[in-house]
């Protein structure tokens, strides 16, 4: 079996993203590598701190170079890490006049946070083009469901009458916030790093911070006026705000296999996974597989915030853990919107089905609505008390709790009570208020 199900070729089609896999994947990883030590050359050349040839130089060969990644295995087993054979290998291929100048002044970590930072540029992309396609879907849903009643849950139990598009505007909400938050984060985690081997750049001279500024306008990230070999609190927040992006996602998910049970039938579930002996099972994979992904964001999540605590100016074991822990919280991210948006694209509820719901159980959903209709004509706390002996009442005598209340309170017109449309109060407004937010964006 694969180390990761993510890596499996028999998981791939469940798991696997084939746009973030690209960035993640050790190819891109050396593509990224290879563009940085060009870039830094280049800036380096243009401040005349290497001659201004091997700079040439040093572009072309990282241009044409081909190097497969299980050539960097042999010395990344030995060193801990892969840019000392890299390294190797350019100055072989560059030659004695210009291969001292390779990678100058830069330490190992300069390189590859630098690198990482480009492919999260990447992966930030896709993810927030997938957060708006989603919300796009989820504000169509919401706006034309803006008045469909349905019974409302609470604690997992019936409560009060709501509607359909605000249920859905309530799982589209966090993911505007979540987009604005991942926008925000952006320069804390796209941002060059060119710091040297302890931090203070003393190979790098005088001119450290000026290359640095340089290098980040050529790979068009933010320059970082202070090094973070030790500062893993960007990597440790985009991972987070991923791992919360998969659990609106996963609570998203929950609702629609809630909502899909036969028992109760208030969505209608699309083609599902099929059984190995129960011909009649129509299984909820996407939506399982959506809380599953959360699941594990959310525990490699743990992973990230214990690699914030390095040991002073750089710490091996911190960092090895990110290497674990990010690429898993990216592909969970990445898989997890596909799969959403599919689950928004096929949504189709059943007002039959949620007008059911409504009637049955009694009547209790409109518990509520009765009891601050009687506290027009006595103290809120006694009507409360007096609902509840009625519920009790109609659950014994299995009729609707208005047929009791009709005895009890005979002058008052219960039916009015018993219209969901009028029990959505501030529902409708709040399902159309979140289209028109996602409208904005």
């Amino acid at each position: 079996m694969a180390v990761s199900p993510f890596d499996s070729e028999i998981y791939r089609e469940l798991l696997f993203d084939v746009e973030v896999g690209g960035q993640l994947c050790d190819t891109a990883e050396i593509s990224a590598w290879l563009r940085v030590e060009a870039a830094l050359a280049q800036c380096q050349g243009e401040l005349g701190i290497i001659p201004a040839e091997s700079a040439a130089a040093i572009d072309r060969v990282c241009a044409e170079i081909d190097i497969e990644p299980a050539s960097l295995a042999a010395g990344t087993g030995r060193d801990g890490i892969p840019i000392p054979a890299l390294v190797t290998m350019l100055r072989a291929a560059l030659g004695d006049e210009h291969g001292a100048y390779v990678h100058f002044g830069a330490t190992t970590q300069d390189i590859m946070d630098t690198g990482l930072a480009l492919r999260l540029g990447g992966i930030c992309r896709i993810i927030e083009n997938r957060i708006r396609r989603l919300l796009q879907l989820l504000a169509s849903q919401a706006e034309s469901h803006a008045e469909l009643p349905l019974a409302a849950r609470t604690r997992t139990r019936l409560a009060t009458p709501t509607s359909f598009g605000a249920v859905i505007a309530g799982w589209g909400v966090p993911l505007l916030g979540l987009l604005e938050a991942l926008d925000q984060l952006k320069p804390r985690l796209l941002r060059v790093s060119l710091a040297g081997a302890a931090g203070n750049s003393t190979a790098l001279g005088d001119r450290s911070a000026e290359l640095r500024t340089a290098l980040a306008v050529e790979l068009g990230l933010e320059d970082s006026e202070f090094q973070w070999h030790n500062d893993r609190t960007g990597l440790a927040e985009f991972s987070a705000c991923c791992t919360r992006i998969n659990g609106s996602l996963a609570r998203m998910a929950q609702d629609y296999i809630e909502a899909t049970r036969p028992e109760v039938g208030e969505i209608t579930p699309t083609a599902g996974g099929g059984s190995s002996t129960m011909p009649h099972k129509n299984n909820p994979v996407d939506a399982e597989t959506l809380i599953s992904l959360f699941q594990v964001s959310a525990a490699q999540q743990a992973l990230m915030t214990e690699a914030v605590l390095h040991r002073q100016q750089r710490d091996g074991v911190a960092w090895a853990l990110e290497w674990h822990a990010l690429p898993q919280v990216c592909m969970a991210t990445a898989r997890g919107l596909q799969l959403a948006t599919t689950l928004a694209e096929t949504l189709q509820p059943d007002a039959v089905a949620m007008l059911v719901r409504l009637e049955g159980d009694h009547g209790l959903v409109y518990a509520e609505a009765i009891s601050f209709r009687l506290a027009g004509i006595m103290p809120r706390p006694e009507a409360k008390a007096e609902v509840k002996k009625m519920c009790a009442a109609a659950i014994e005598q299995d009729c609707l709790v208005t047929e009791i209340a009709a005895q009890r309170f005979p002058d008052i017109d219960w039916r009015t009570i018993m219209v969901p449309e009028r029990q959505l109060g501030d529902a409708p407004r709040q399902a159309r208020a979140f289209a028109a937010r996602v409208a904005s964006l």
